[in-house]
This record gives C-alpha cells, structure tokens and sequence, in this order.
C-alpha cells in the first residue's frame, strides 16, 4: 500500500431518504481471501459478515444527525499542513491521532476508525499518524491499514509534531526536550495534540479507543463529562479558532505540570471551563459561553472505575437501554487492554465489535479461530 493516502473504492450511491443496494466492492472479498488463505470454511463466515457489513454500511445513506446507526432493539501526513497528495484536516473532519511510533493498529484501532466512517460515509475520517515521519510516508503492509483501504472516506497521513505546534503557544513547551524524561510524556503529547488540531482545523476529534454509535456532526463547540463534575477530552468538536481552545493551550503551558497524571488532560480541561465560566460545578452549569458540556452518558456511558462491565455479558435490550442517549462509547484502553475478550460472546464489547465495526469483528473472529 504505498502513498500517504489510503486508496478509496467506491461501494455504492447513497440515498438520503431509503436505503438503496450498493454496488459491490471486491475490496473486503480481497482483503479477507489473502487472510484466510483459501479456507474454504472461512470464506462462507465472510460472505456472511460481508454482506451484513454492507448492510450496516449503507443503513444509513448520507450522514444524518443523531441517528443511530445499526442498535436495533432486537439485537443491538510528515505533514498535516496541504501537499501535493492531500489537503490538512477541515472543519467537520472526524480526526484520530497516533502520537507514538506504533505502526501496528490493534482491533480496537481499526474498529474506531471503521466505526466512525461507517456512521460518517460522507465526512472524510483522518488518521494522522507520527509513525509515518519516519517512513517517507509509506504504510507498513498489515491487515488493519488493508481493511481500512476498503473505505472511501479514511485518509491516513504522517504527523509532523512541530508543524502542528507552530505558531500556537504550545511551540516552546514542545521544543523542551526535559519533557520527554516525564513518566506521561506521551499520554500529556496526546493531550497537547488534541487541542492544537481543535485550534488550527477544527472538527471531531477522537481517541482511538472509541467505538462510535451515532453520527457525531450535530455537536459543535462541545465536549463530555466523564463523570459529573471532570470533563474529558476523548471526545472533542469545536470550531477553528475557539477562545476556550486558546485559553487550553495557554494554560496547558502556564499550568504545567507533567508529573501528574490527567494534569493536563481532564483536570486541564476541567479548570479552564470552570475559571472561565465562573462555577465550581460542570453538572449544574453544563452550557456556557458557547461550549456544551455533555452528560456522562453521550461518551462515557461505562465509567472508567466500571472497565470491566465491557466484558460482561448483557441482553441486547439491556444494551439498548444502556446506550440508547450514546453517541460512542470509550472503551479506556489503557485499562482494559490485557483482558482477553471471548469475541463470539455476549459480552458487551463482544457485541458492539459484531454491530458497529463488523469488518474487524470478522478478522478478529477468523483469528479466534486459528490453532
């Protein structure tokens, strides 16, 4: 796969009002033979999910706001600045971001990023990766950058550090080579990253340890509770050029503090609403001055002290009615990462795998299925 861009294929037409049967692609059925070499068993388990991926794909035609996509009742580049092989992230553009050298997307990865371009087929979804910097902006060869290649609106691109830096206050800190000894340094990077896009591009951004639900594009200028009173930045849409994004980085670097862990995440986030909006409580005072912040439930419907209630079986009406006010739920990677998933369970993370990112359901169940 070389180039900094992943290669688009057209699935099908969209309809804005009814669902219409796409064209179909060759792209997955390419994909999913190299990786089964040939197993005749396999083949008809993809065939399977092939179609009810396309099924799911095209449920909801052009992007529509606030649907939620495929919950039934029943079940539930080194430059980000313009090239000549692409233009830097726009305002509505559903972004992820890699800061570490990782070039090996995991399950959950790729499931962030399939999730939110099958609820977004009309918004483009960029991964911009510092990986990439050290490659000439070539994709390794790995099954997660293949699959993504299957979808027309996800674009893969270098991240150059000190290009998103400049011209933000954010340059200086950057440029201090001591933070890099800090024990957060790439958790606090992460951090940093996040609001530089915010201020210079604008549009969604999203951790990678997502699973999105809905279409996310009637949420502007806003961001959610982690619990009722701590703001998180997993989740974040404003417009370029906000004053509270400004006011992030200004005191990210004023404030700075890289010893402490969500010092300059949640807890930076947090003061900076409160001090601007002069309250000591986010739940009783959740819009002000032009920024929303969202109930716990729209991003966080799982607490990060519940991790484990990712793995533990539920109804789908239970699931239903848990989610049924979520547009995408974390999945706090850095907690539940080691715990093996029995992927054909009902587990509820088994089964948001198998609804809303069912084509790395399938390669995850294949892998399951080898000795």
């Amino acid at each position: 796969m070389p180039g900094t861009q992943i290669t688009t294929v057209v699935l099908g037409d969209q309809a804005p009002t009814r669902v219409r049967l796409p064209r179909m692609s060759n792209c997955l059925t390419k994909l999913t033979a190299g990786l089964m070499s040939q197993k005749l068993g396999f083949l008809l388990i993809f065939t399977i999910s092939f179609v009810f991926s396309i099924v799911f794909y095209w449920r909801g035609g052009e992007d529509s706001e606030g649907q939620f996509h495929s919950l039934p009742m029943q079940s539930m580049r080194d430059q980000i600045l313009p090239t000549a092989s692409g233009t830097p992230p726009l305002p509505g553009d559903i972004i992820f971001v890699e800061t570490s050298e990782q070039m090996d997307p995991s399950y959950l990865f790729t499931c962030a990023v399939e999730s939110a371009a099958r609820t977004h087929p009309g918004t483009r979804v960029v991964v911009l990766m510092r990986g990439l910097a050290s490659r000439n902006a070539s994709l390794p060869h790995h099954w997660g950058f293949s699959l993504l290649s299957c979808f027309p609106n996800v674009e893969i691109r270098p991240l150059n550090l000190r290009e998103l830096f400049s011209g933000t206050p954010l340059a200086k800190w950057y440029l201090q080579p001591e933070h890099q000894k800090e024990p957060y340094f790439l958790p606090v990077l992460s951090d940093a990253c996040r609001i530089a896009i915010m201020w210079k591009f604008g549009g969604i951004y999203l951790d990678t340890d997502f699973i999105v639900l809905r279409n996310l594009k009637n949420l502007s200028n806003a961001l959610g509770l982690q619990d009722q009173d701590v703001l998180n930045g997993a989740f974040l849409s404003f417009k370029p050029k906000h004053e509270f994004i400004m006011l992030c980085m200004q005191d990210f670097v004023e404030n700075y503090n890289g010893w402490i862990w969500a010092h300059q995440g949640p807890g930076l986030l947090t003061r900076v609403f409160k001090k601007r909006c002069s309250i000591s409580n986010i739940q009783n005072n959740r819009s002000c001055k032009g920024v929303q912040a969202l109930s716990p439930e729209a991003f966080y419907p799982i607490r990060w002290e519940d991790w484990k209630k990712l793995f533990d079986p539920i109804s789908s009406s239970e699931l239903h009615k848990l989610l049924r006010n979520t547009y995408a739920v974390h999945v706090w990677n850095k907690l539940s990462h080691g715990t093996r998933l029995e992927i054909t369970s009902q587990a509820l993370l088994a089964q948001l795998y198998s609804q809303f990112c069912p084509a790395t359901y399938a390669k995850m169940k294949k892998d399951s299925e080898e000795p």
